[in-house]
């Protein structure tokens, strides 16, 4: 990634990248401004062999406020192969299981994604509309020692969309959308999934493509075209999609249980995307739910602490629990997600601390409040072929 000299000079007169990272704020020493200078005085230095090019969360708070407009998440990517190549390698969470899969996928594998959605609605071969689910199947497995089952998710998100009308393609042949493998420098495997995710979706004929995560939606939106040319298709964010129909879709959502909620914004949804409201419509489809503020919300938001399943540590924690503390203050009893890593990231910080706020996702949010018998089968109906 070039730099400007114009860019570089004010750079180095700045500091608002450093005095705005979440991690500089936990990591002594920790410096977004002088990482760029350690590479400008000797690109092929010992920026490569430091630590410090893993601890990034690539979370754009940064380079959101940068008065020059460097995209430093960028450039720590574009160092990260390098570094690699050098022997330099961050620390993998959960043992590298999920760099594993990613790779997994890049092959001929077989696998069965579509079994969760046989047993939740209604889906097609072919049709307007390829319903982009995403890892969260992977997800699902591995993170059951949290009490969370990931893959509802992905099913309410189908139940929303067949009480929209909707009847979307689902993929066998879909594979990870290469987020993580991007951002650990793996530019080989990112270009490999890309290219047999779009065969997959121009194969179903889909003119829109509804994306259930953040990450997916992100690298469609800013990475596919730059390795493969532009995309033949339309992009969505569920949480686009739902704003946009909900309101005169004729649905009602009642009140439930919860009073009062937050938001956690992704920072994929939100810095790198700009999408801040449509999810916040969403939530306040449902009557009777006032929707609080955190005190870093929207541009401002903080980061849930880790990125592409790498480095999760102490700052990590801090992070964590600085967003579940400003959750309680605001007098929230969940926080609505609208990232799988979010809910995940968020659920490991509650276990075992005696905070007890729910982390909840946006699409079961709104299913569990939408009024029944609006087009949303139940599980059972489902299965007797109702």
């Amino acid at each position: 990634m070039q730099l400007s000299q114009q860019q570089i000079d004010y750079c180095m007169e700045c500091g608002v990248c450093t005095g705005s990272c979440p991690v500089a704020m936990d990591l002594p020493g920790f410096s977004p401004r002088q990482m760029i200078k350690r590479s400008m005085k000797d690109p092929e230095g010992d920026i490569l062999d430091s630590p410090d090019i893993w601890a990034c969360l690539s979370c754009s708070r940064c380079s959101d406020r940068c008065p020059v407009e460097i995209d430093f998440p960028g450039f720590i990517r574009s160092l990260r192969a390098r570094a690699q190549k050098r022997g330099n390698r961050p620390v993998l969470s959960h043992h590298g299981m999920f760099q594993t899969l990613t790779r997994l996928q890049t092959a001929t594998t077989r696998q069965n994604r579509i079994q969760w959605a046989e047993e939740a609605g209604k889906t097609g071969q072919t049709g307007e509309y390829f319903y982009f689910a995403g890892c969260i199947a992977y997800y699902d497995v591995a993170f059951q020692y949290l009490d969370l089952n990931m893959i509802e998710t992905a099913k309410n998100n189908l139940r929303l969309l067949n009480a929209l009308g909707i009847e979307p393609v689902v993929s066998n042949d879909e594979c990870c959308c290469g987020h993580d493998a991007y951002w650990n420098g793996d530019e080989k495997t990112l270009e490999t999934l890309a290219r047999k995710n779009l065969e997959v979706i121009r194969a179903s004929g889909a003119k829109t493509v509804i994306f259930g995560c953040p990450e997916g939606y992100a690298m469609f939106r800013e990475v596919y075209p730059d390795f493969l040319g532009p995309l033949d298709f339309d992009i969505v964010h569920i949480t686009q999609f739902l704003a946009d129909r909900l309101p005169d879709s004729g649905l009602e959502f009642q009140a439930g249980a919860l009073d009062r909620v937050t938001f956690q914004d992704p920072c994929r949804l939100g810095r790198r995307s700009g999408i801040y409201e449509a999810p916040r419509q969403a939530i306040q489809q449902v009557s009777g739910v006032e929707l609080a503020e955190m005190e870093h919300n929207r541009e401002n938001a903080v980061c849930c602490g880790t990125t592409g399943w790498m480095q999760c540590s102490s700052c990590s924690k801090a992070m964590q629990i600085q967003r579940l503390k400003e959750a309680e203050t605001v007098g929230a009893q969940a926080i609505i997600t609208a990232c799988p890593k979010c809910q995940i990231h968020l659920t490991c910080a509650r276990k075992n601390t005696d905070h007890d706020i729910k982390i909840i996702d946006l699409a079961s949010f709104l299913t569990d409040h939408l009024v029944q018998g609006q087009g949303v089968k139940t599980h059972q109906e489902v299965m007797n072929g109702k």
